[in-house]
């Protein structure tokens, strides 16, 4: 991922973004600059309806990750 010019990461994570809303999702991503063990800065998804966390409880998901995530959720 480091590979992708800060454009195509942006478009990247908007697409994540865009991906988790159209499935009933919020997909945060933290906006804490220091790492720590809970929080690796990354996205965590949420499920609106019920505001529980669904994956990435340590904010450790990559956008591509989140965009996998419901593509198996569709197969």
């Amino acid at each position: 991922m480091n590979s992708l010019s800060p454009v195509k990461h942006s478009a990247l994570e908007a697409r994540a973004r865009r991906v988790a809303a159209r499935h009933g999702f919020l997909a945060t991503k933290s906006r804490k600059r220091s790492l720590s063990a809970d929080n690796r800065g990354g996205f965590m998804l949420v499920e609106v309806s019920t505001n529980c966390v669904e994956a990435g409880e340590r904010y450790e998901l990559s956008a591509e990750q989140v965009i996998d995530f419901f593509d198996k959720e569709d197969a």
